[in-house]
């Protein structure tokens, strides 16, 4: 193996590491989470982002710091263009990626470029396992899981027009988003403007991402990424497999009436696991003796507990939405909604590790000054 390549970042001069210190609070979020993840153990899997993996042709920046304003960009739910000027201007950000304070921040078309390249390299696993590492890091720390995992899913809608598309497709040409499916949520009560009361249909173009999270640490440990039609029962398998294969050995698994099927049932049984998949009425209400299973199953201790603790991954949901962009999609296509849903993921989980480790909490900046700052 060669020798990686990389520019000089400035923070072993004076104005670097000595400046930081001397004026950025070291109890800052940011200080923080670099002081509890092992960011350079991801350079790695980042490494394919670059022609012959850093070792030929002129430096460049380092992975890991690319990654980092990745990552602001999606935990302050900022532009890359807005992010390039936030990282060159605060020092915060700026100590965060690795920049000593006189160097700009790279051009915000490095982390476009950077994204794609590792598309090109693997479609989203190099995010995958950039999240995976980040838990199992955690894991590592002393961080314990509890013994409930929570499964659902979580739409967010396609970066699309749907009038404009609608027009557009009227014309014979292909829709904006051709990956994105039609996402139906039921029908909601509208009121006119002469008072009445209708039912108005629900539904838009869109995508879905199934996770897995631990109920007791809040941490997220599994993402697929969909479109907007696919069921959740069956991406459960695959959840759990891989909540596994990342070390997560949890005893219950909780979801929602989507996952009352009979062979995930089955299925959570055969891996020693109990069940807490919110059981369809029909099972324990049956007036035969097929029910008496279904009816131990709702009784059982682990199913009740499972059932309380749902309400986190709604609650996990909300905040990706609210705080972190994941309403709406940032690009278009299939694979690039699966990194902005292990962004979102890994910005989600570095909060959490950040305040189990050390105490910070990450606060949210007001975001009329956050975007007045780097407008």
């Amino acid at each position: 193996m060669g020798q990686k390549r990389f520019k000089e970042t400035g923070m072993g001069s004076f104005f670097g590491a000595f400046v930081y210190e001397s004026i950025v609070p070291r109890d800052h979020f940011l200080v923080k989470l670099n002081e509890v993840i092992d960011w350079d153990g991801l350079t790695p899997i980042l490494l394919p982002a670059y022609k012959g993996e850093a070792e030929v042709g002129r430096p460049s920046y380092p992975p890991v710091m690319i990654f980092k304003m990745l990552l602001i960009s999606y935990l302050y739910a900022i532009s890359e263009r807005q992010t390039e000027e936030w990282v060159s201007y605060y020092l915060p950000a700026k100590e965060f990626v690795g920049l000593g304070v006189p160097e700009p921040a790279p051009d915000h078309s490095t982390l476009t470029a950077f994204k794609e390249r590792l598309q090109e390299a693997g479609y989203w696993s190099h995010f995958r396992a950039a999240s995976d590492a980040i838990v199992r890091q955690a894991l590592e720390a002393g961080i314990q899981m509890g013994s409930i995992q929570l499964v659902d899913s979580v739409h967010t809608v396609a970066n699309v027009d749907n009038e404009a598309d609608r027009k557009r497709q009227g014309e014979g040409k292909p829709p904006r988003d051709p990956d994105a499916q039609l996402i139906k949520k039921g029908r909601r009560r509208k009121v006119g403007p002469d008072g009445q009361v209708t039912k108005q249909k629900v539904q838009y173009l869109g995508y879905k991402s199934h996770v897995s999270l631990n109920a007791e640490t809040g941490l997220i440990t599994s993402v697929q990424p969909t479109p907007g039609n696919a069921a959740d029962n069956k991406q459960f398998e695959s959840l759990v497999c891989h909540d596994e294969r990342l070390g997560v050995d949890a005893d219950t698994y909780a979801g929602d009436r989507a996952y009352d099927d009979t062979r995930l049932h089955y299925f959570l049984a055969c891996q020693g696991k109990h069940t807490a998949l919110h059981l369809q009425s029909y099972r324990t209400l049956k007036k035969d003796a097929n029910k008496e299973p279904w009816q131990r199953v709702l009784a059982s201790a682990e199913y009740q507990q499972g059932r309380a603790e749902r309400y986190k991954i709604e609650r996990k949901f909300g905040e990706a939405k609210r705080w972190h962009g994941f309403g709406r999609c940032r690009s278009l296509g299939l694979a690039r909604y699966g990194i902005q849903a292990f962004m979102t993921a890994i910005a989600l989980n570095v909060k959490r590790i950040a305040y189990l480790l050390s105490g910070v909490r990450f606060r949210t900046p007001d975001r009329k000054a956050l975007v007045t700052a780097t407008a």
